[in-house]
């Protein structure tokens, strides 16, 4: 009987423009709620649009700068933005205000070109020197530490690489580092050591890194104009003070994605809720065109999404929903979904959908007389029946071995929870209307 039901959460890819809006963004990124986008603009400031009613609810002015990066906290009441401005700000959107209250800022001694917030008090920052760093501002663990890559045997001082891209993993316990020749660095987040160094044969340099909600897959984007996905190994955890060997592997990917045809280059790339879609976007100077590709099909090539004749500079999926965020170079922000067709079987279980009519032939014991009693001892049986409805139950361990569901015992997670801020649920976006010269 599990088997025959149908999921009706399955997530597919989207295939048509929902909407557009007009923002004069570079960059854009859902919440983890899916109601509200980030967007990052050039003159220095971020918008937050309310996707049901379409419209710009807050104004995140405060750099003097382009915005290079937008994230948000886990309960979507922070914001993090960075800026070519050398500063990080963390804007607090419970505040009644516009623009919002600033949270915290952070100021760096030179141009921030990405930044990622694990907490809203824990912030991952890379530099256009090429050089990242972990800000902890908490007050039991106020520090600045930059992640430096660890040496073997041999090594000359002068032949560290350039830092190119970073991010957290979806659990927070690591930080993964690519670099300008080839290899992704794997740092605890905690002890702020490196754990492991990963060689990519053939990559040259890392531009992006992205992991799949699980945790245990993650794709490179990389100057040799190709996707490639990874599974990712254990590390263990070290202990404050004592120096660890570094995992050295050189990892194969389990796929390669590219265009055999014109051979384009990839600005973003971006996985579904249920990473069983890939999405790459073309860094074509004459179209904006989305790749997907469909993981759970051996990585197949799905379909390619045609936006027009702006081109593409960012994409990001929905976090729940078959939805993308797709930024244009003329500053618009273009939401795809994937239209429902009408499935009038809903309303009625037997009812099926005929291309053309049809003569009805009577079924040989349709209209026979049934014994009552027997009819419901059999659906009673029916529903004592156990159904399935987490289903994936190989995602779901994999989910919890790479401690993203949380594990009580974790040494990292319990450092990351210590001294818990105020992005809970249960917080409200105060609604701010603005009607000529009167706010509300």
């Amino acid at each position: 009987m599990n088997a025959s039901l149908l999921n009706p959460f399955t997530v597919t890819h989207p295939t048509a423009v929902q909407t557009s809006l007009v923002s004069g963004a570079s960059l854009a990124r859902f919440d983890l709620t899916g109601k509200f986008v980030a967007a990052g603009r050039s003159d220095g400031s971020a918008a937050i649009w309310d996707l049901d009613t379409r419209a710009a609810i807050r104004w995140c002015e405060g750099h003097v700068k382009a915005v290079t990066s937008v994230d948000w906290s886990r309960n979507s009441r922070y914001v993090l933005t960075s800026s070519k401005d050398w500063n990080v700000i963390v804007w607090d959107l419970a505040s009644p205000t516009d623009p919002p209250q600033r949270y915290t800022t952070i100021r760096f001694d030179a141009p921030v070109i990405d930044d990622k917030g694990k907490r809203s008090r824990i912030v991952l920052a890379l530099l256009s020197t090429g050089e990242a760093y972990v800000v902890d501002s908490r007050k039991e663990h106020r520090a600045r530490v930059e992640l430096c890559e660890g040496l073997s045997e041999g090594d000359d001082e002068r032949a560290r690489s350039i830092m190119t891209t970073a991010r957290f993993d979806p659990s927070g316990r690591h930080v993964f580092v690519g670099t300008s020749t080839g290899n992704v660095l794997v740092f605890n987040s905690r002890t702020k050591t490196m754990v492991a160094r990963h060689r990519i044969a053939g990559a040259g340099s890392i531009k992006s890194l992205e992991f799949a909600k699980t945790g245990r897959r993650f794709a490179t984007n990389s100057t040799d104009r190709t996707i490639r996905q990874f599974i990712l190994p254990t590390y263990p955890s070290p202990s404050v003070g004592v120096e660890c060997a570094i995992l050295e592997t050189e990892i194969e990917p389990t796929h390669r994605f590219n265009d055999p045809i014109s051979k384009v280059a990839w600005h973003a790339m971006s996985y579904s809720p249920d990473g069983e879609w890939l999405a790459g976007g073309a860094a074509d100077p004459a179209t904006h065109k989305i790749y997907i590709w469909d993981i759970s099909n051996d990585g197949q090539f799905a379909t390619a999404l045609d936006g027009g004749r702006e081109p593409l500079i960012d994409i990001h999926w929905h976090p729940h929903a078959s939805r993308l965020a797709s930024t244009t170079n003329q500053g618009s922000v273009l939401i795809w979904h994937c239209p429902s067709p009408e499935r009038w079987g809903a309303f009625a279980g037997g009812f099926e959908e005929a291309d053309e009519n049809v003569m009805y032939e009577e079924g040989e014991s349709e209209f026979d007389v049934e014994n009552e009693v027997e009819f419901a001892m059999r659906k009673k049986l029916q529903e004592d029946e156990n159904v399935d409805i987490l289903g994936g139950v190989d995602d779901l361990v994999d989910h919890q071995v790479n401690g993203v569901a949380g594990d009580p015992d974790d040494e990292d997670l319990e450092w990351a929870d210590d001294e818990l801020d105020d992005d809970q649920q249960g917080w409200r976006l105060k609604v701010i209307m603005v009607d000529d010269d009167d706010t509300y």
